[in-house]
């Protein structure tokens, strides 16, 4: 039997969640604390996990994928600026987290997934704005082509075991990025960089 005591009010550890851990992080854009204090985070955890999907950690989603912090979503929407005009390539790590998020906030989104990203396509949409939830090591071509030129780009990086949210631009036929913070964001295995040979 299960008491009302023990049930978790959600609304209530959302508000929490802005107040406490995106606040006090420096995040007081009102389109991020209203998007992070609507959306259930809850519902993009497994069940065993819905406790503890307002902590500030990276949860486990089962075969290698994960939910990121919320401050690691709060930081990419901020560096995102999102736009109604903004037509929007997402790369998603797993939870369908972020996509719900930024939906309401551009014209267009259209979500893929890491192998889609990484492998070669036929499609010759391009877009204002890319965001890579997750952090990768190498940027392929074929997502370098999907981002039109002077477009925007959010995205977690590794090096050296690192990883740090970075933005950018679309320039020429490459992507240039600038690291920022350093901030825990898990990795996306598909966007490592070839292993090199050396005898």
């Amino acid at each position: 039997m299960t008491s009302t005591a023990t049930q978790i009010d959600f609304a209530a550890a959302r508000r929490a969640m802005v107040d406490s851990q995106l606040r006090t992080s420096g995040v007081n854009e009102d389109y991020v604390l209203a998007r992070m204090g609507t959306v259930p985070r809850e519902d993009f955890v497994p069940a065993t996990a819905r406790g503890t999907a307002y902590m500030d950690r990276a949860i486990p989603l089962g075969e290698g994928k994960f939910l990121s912090a919320p401050l690691v979503h709060a930081r990419m929407l901020v560096e995102a600026e999102p736009r109604a005009s903004d037509r929007v390539l997402l790369v998603d790590g797993g939870s369908g987290y972020l996509p719900e998020l930024i939906r309401p906030l551009v014209g267009k989104l259209d979500v893929i997934s890491p192998d889609e990203a990484t492998g070669s396509s036929r499609k010759r949409a391009t877009y204002s704005l890319l965001l890579v939830d997750g952090a990768i090591e190498d940027f392929p071509e074929a997502l370098v082509k999907r981002v039109e030129q002077g477009g925007r780009v959010v995205t977690g990086i590794v090096k050296k075991g690192v990883t740090r949210l970075a933005v950018g631009r679309r320039v020429g036929a490459r992507v240039s990025l600038l690291p920022l913070a350093e901030i825990g964001i898990a990795l996306l295995p598909e966007f490592a960089k070839p292993k090199e040979w050396s005898f």
